[in-house]
């Protein structure tokens, strides 16, 4: 009996040329989208996957706290975890000294184990010659890092630095804002940064991470034409690279003509706001207030290869530290409900925890 062939068409998508397998820290989306991770695994699930290879993520600060501060942060390390390129720009003099900032990931339950079994042997009397406990640790050290690099999304543990390992023969660059005079200078670096790429014929995905764009340290502050140019010319390098820009600008330093335009060419869009503590107006209003360090609004998910529209349950969430040191996502709960906060964002698909309407709708 011959065997049967697949029916195609010109309306047929071509799953042949497609890689069967893509590189750690890539992930397949529909439409023949490929998404990276943004290193927070509750916003992964509201975007969909993660943010789009070729897109541009744009996140609008809040001038009361650092709080875009975290999510780069979390952008930055996922990268470096998956050994992917990554340029940082920042208005800073030294942009390198805040890769020590950056968190580690959080050591999970199994690698615990592997670790109290370890020092259980040591008790018993299991001695290791000294010349070999370096070798050992090595081993045990990238048996580690090859465990930590197979997981698409991790969990940063933003009270540990990341390790040396990862910040080592890496290709990052860092550039400060305060040392580019005019717009053409910042592009033509991102542009060199992602050709390298290109000619190096790397099959994993680039990272760009700029900070506090516009930031009156630059002395482009005041060009708001030439930084308009800046996105536009970026977004369009970054759409046919693979690699992912993000973007953090603090709106409150633009005119609002031209912090809509900004918001326009953005893919994805995202702002932060921190939480006054004396806001007792709202504390009655949502549980778990008091463990509330700030709320994220998502304005904007990117869609590529459609024009279905991404509708989501809710467009506000709770930024709050798990143990005080995982960043955790959560829909906003209307109180009193039963006096619990609420759930992580995966966990849950509504935006309150009850039926009843209230005086306040999520």
């Amino acid at each position: 009996m011959a065997a049967t062939r697949t029916r195609t068409s010109s309306f047929s998508r071509n799953f042949s040329a497609a890689p069967s397998s893509l590189t750690a820290g890539l992930k397949n989306g529909p439409n023949g989208t490929v998404f990276v991770s943004s290193g927070i695994p509750d916003l992964d699930k509201i975007l969909g996957g993660g943010f789009p290879l070729g897109s541009l993520v744009m996140v609008m600060e809040d001038t009361d706290a650092p709080h875009h501060m975290l999510l780069l942060r979390n952008f930055m390390s996922q990268g470096l975890v998956h050994n992917q390129p990554l340029l940082y720009a920042s208005p800073a003099k030294d942009p390198r000294s805040f890769l020590g900032t950056l968190p580690s990931p959080s050591t999970s339950k199994d690698d615990k184990a592997r670790d109290h079994d370890a020092e259980q042997l040591s008790d018993k009397g299991l001695r290791i010659a000294w010349q070999y406990k370096k070798y050992f640790g090595e081993q045990q050290m990238s048996d580690h890092h090859r465990d930590i690099k197979l997981e698409y999304c991790n969990d940063f543990d933003l009270r540990k630095p990341l390790d040396r390992h990862f910040l080592n023969g890496q290709r990052i660059e860092c550039i400060s804002l305060q040392d580019c005079s005019n717009m053409s200078t910042l592009l033509d670096r991102c542009s060199k940064f992602l050709s390298q790429r290109h000619e190096s014929n790397l099959t994993c995905a680039g990272r760009i991470a700029i900070q506090s764009f516009c930031s009156p340290q630059c002395d482009f502050s005041d060009l708001d034409w030439d930084m308009l140019s800046f996105i536009r010319s970026l977004k369009s390098i970054i759409r046919a690279s693979n690699a992912v820009a993000i973007i953090s600008f603090p709106a409150s330093l633009l005119s609002s003509s031209f912090s809509k335009r900004w918001q326009h060419l953005a893919d994805t869009l995202l702002s932060v706001r921190a939480i006054q503590d004396e806001d007792k107006e709202l504390a009655k209003l949502l549980t778990g207030y008091q463990d509330m360090i700030g709320l994220l609004s998502v304005h904007k998910v990117a869609r590529f290869n459609t024009q279905v529209p991404a509708i989501l349950d809710a467009t506000t969430f709770s930024m709050k530290l798990q143990k005080r040191r995982l960043l955790v996502l959560e829909c906003l709960n209307q109180a009193p409900v039963d006096g619990s906060s609420g759930s992580s964002y995966g966990t849950t698909g509504s935006c309150s925890g009850s039926s009843k309407t209230g005086s306040l709708d999520f």
